[in-house]
């Protein structure tokens, strides 16, 4: 072969091996997943993670986003406002487009604005202050509901069965757990019921003698708690040590198996507002069963993650491309997506249409079953 022939055969060959390898990279579009990971939240981020893999997997079978293969970003965000920035910054560097998470309110709000000034869209299956989409933002979604929403049917149900009974309202300081008792105050004061104490607890507390005493003074015959199961559990079940019979009622913070774990028999009777059960609607029938088959129980926000993911696959091949803000507009094109939680139409804000919030009551068995199916009362 020609001296000279060589050389640029090589040439071509390292440049079609660079092309071959860019185009490689270029197929994998990446999508992050955060939320709390690590600490005491740990199960919901696992129920956030676990929900987009399973979504990624069936999606990328079926040829993935518009055929780029999606490829899920692990952002530990510990519950923690400056840490959830400190992933969305990540986030942006390492070159993440879609977002699903994150799954508390607070920490939610100002990652947000990061990823609206980098053109990136997310989807909280989780988030539930009205703040997070009152900003009007264009990025910003969320395939579960609000607290006003959930607050109001929780005070309407305390209207009907807790009349003439006492109330004390207790909340954990955060955005998600003040939002949540306030909007349930709003609503309850509205229909005749005030509160005899209203509280607010440190994130983390494990001592709760000082509060159970305030409640058992005040004669609270009932509790209604703005906060997670962490701290939630163990009010309960410092009440029942210390003879305070007061019925609990919260919302879908505490909405896990480790609030039954953790309270015991204390948690017997508990109260709790959520959508109606997802692991129970027919287009979740077979994503259930894959998720039982891995021994994960895709309870809470699982399905909710997986639905997040399904709608951004779905608009992405109605819009025919997997540019951020085109996507955001066509899922905001008022037609409902289906998804493994029933379909989903969102507003201009990026909520969802419909109010599905339900009652629950919690048993002897560490589970949670819906008050009158489908009415909430």
């Amino acid at each position: 072969m020609n001296k000279f022939v060589w050389p640029r055969l090589c040439q071509a060959m390292v440049l079609g091996l660079s092309l071959a390898l860019a185009g490689a990279a270029q197929a994998q579009i990446k999508v992050g997943v955060a939320g709390p990971i690590t600490g005491p939240n740990a199960s919901f981020g696992a129920q956030l993670r676990q929900g987009a893999e399973m979504a990624a997997e069936e999606i990328n079978a079926k040829g993935g986003l518009n055929g780029q293969k999606i490829e899920i970003v692990i952002g530990d965000d510990a519950s923690k406002p400056e840490q959830g920035v400190s992933v969305a910054n990540k986030f942006v560097g390492d070159g993440v487009k879609f977002v699903i998470g994150h799954f508390n309110s607070g920490v939610t709000i100002p990652a947000s604005t990061v990823y609206a000034e980098n053109g990136m869209l997310m989807v909280t299956p989780s988030a539930t202050n009205p703040e997070i989409t009152e900003r009007k933002m264009w990025n910003i979604f969320r395939t579960c509901g609000r607290d006003d929403q959930q607050g109001e049917v929780a005070a309407k149900f305390l209207a009907e069965t807790a009349k003439g009974k006492k109330l004390a309202i207790v909340h954990d300081k955060t955005t998600y757990g003040k939002g949540l008792a306030d909007f349930t105050k709003k609503y309850s004061n509205t229909l005749g019921i005030n509160e005899v104490l209203y509280e607010g607890v440190n994130v983390g507390e494990k001592d709760f003698s000082v509060l159970v005493s305030k409640i058992k003074a005040a004669g609270a015959d009932y509790l209604y708690w703005g906060g997670l199961h962490t701290e939630g559990a163990l009010i309960a079940r410092q009440m029942r040590d210390q003879g305070v019979q007061a019925i609990m009622m919260s919302g879908d913070g505490i909405t896990s198996n480790e609030f039954g774990a953790t309270g015991g028999d204390a948690v017997i009777g508990t109260l709790m507002t959520f959508p109606a059960e997802p692991r129970a609607r027919p287009e979740a029938k077979d994503i259930v069963a894959k998720f039982k088959a891995k021994n994960f129980d895709p309870e809470s926000y699982t399905l909710y993650s997986y639905a997040a993911l399904q709608i951004i696959a779905a608009a992405a091949a109605e819009a025919k491309t997997n540019d951020t803000k085109k996507v955001a507009e066509t899922m905001k094109n008022g037609k409902p997506w289906s998804t493994v939680i029933g379909p989903i139409a969102f507003d201009a804000k990026g909520d969802i249409k419909l109010l599905d919030y339900v009652v629950y009551r919690w048993d002897a068995k560490g589970n949670y079953a819906e008050i009158e199916p489908g009415k909430g009362t």
